[in-house]
Parts: structure tokens; sequence; C-alpha cells
């Protein structure tokens, strides 16, 4: 089994070193911008970088799952019960054409790199305005940040009465 970690660990590293071939669009005329990056800031939005800086303080349990608390920075303290503005690819929760409760990812949903997000890397929204099912498009999406996880849900991120932006 430890030889499987490490093939697989070694992998990931060789891939990650590699320079990645140029993304084509447009039926491969013109290259198209890194999509492994998290998404973009909006105009006057709050940045992935600045959530990324909350770091994970993991235990594991006598049931042997691991519990994970978030340890947040003052940037992300003092954003806690404020309204703000974030883009991110939305992953839904329930079927339908429209998402009142739906996980925003900072990176794509099929990055390589990121392929589980950590609880710094994603953000539960509750909408108050359904948003349209779309998980292949970046979403902007407004709302009133709670900083949570002190339950060890590995939660940390929650945006209420959220709303399309």
């Amino acid at each position: 089994m430890k030889i499987l970690h490490a093939i697989i660990f070694a992998s990931a590293l060789s891939l990650s070193a590699a320079p990645a071939p140029a993304a084509m669009q447009d039926g491969g005329k013109a290259p198209i911008k890194d999509v492994w990056k998290p998404a973009a800031t909006p105009k006057g939005g709050v940045s992935w970088a600045v959530l990324e800086g909350t770091k994970e303080k993991t235990r594991k349990g006598k049931d042997g799952y691991i519990y994970s608390k978030p340890l947040f920075t003052p940037a992300v303290k003092s954003l806690a019960g404020k309204r703000i503005k974030v883009a991110g690819w939305m992953t839904p929760l329930d079927k339908g054409a429209k998402q009142k409760r739906f996980v925003l990812l900072a990176y794509p949903p099929g990055c390589p790199f990121h392929f589980h997000a950590m609880p710094n890397q994603f953000i539960e929204v509750l909408a108050d305005i359904p948003f349209p099912t779309d998980e292949r498009k970046v979403h902007v999406v407004s709302g009133v940040l709670e900083l949570t996880g002190q339950d060890e849900s590995g939660i940390f991120y929650r945006l209420k009465a959220a709303s399309p932006s």
C-alpha cells in the first residue's frame, strides 16, 4: 500500500512540475487562459487568496474520523457578518434548474490539482434568489459571510442571504 501511495504522489508531483500544453479554444486557433487558477476576484469582491489564508487544525477522534477546525486570519475575521462578493464554480446540492443552496468552489470542479477542495477553498451558499444551475461557468455571488467550523464540521464559510451579483 505504501508503494501505491508513493507512486500516486510521484505522479502528482511530476504532473504539477511539468509545463501544461497551451489549451486551445475556437477550434484550436486561440489559446485560452489557464483554467486551473482560482476564480478571478470580481470588482469590489474578496479574493480566494484571502479566504485560503485560513489554516486548518485537525484531530483524529476516538471514532477514527478526522475532525477539522478553522484558524481564521485577522483579514478573514474582519469580513465576518459583512456582505461580500466572491466568484467561483457552482456545485449543486439539489436537483433542478435553479439552486437556493449550493457550494461555491474556488477552483474549477475538474481541476486535477484541487480534486478535493480544502475547507478554505469553498463556501456553502444559502441564496434568497435562486441561481440557475450551471456548473460550467463562474458565478459571482453576494451574501453575508458567516465564519463557521468551530463545530468541527469541516465547513469554514457560509454565505447567507446570497444573490447573484
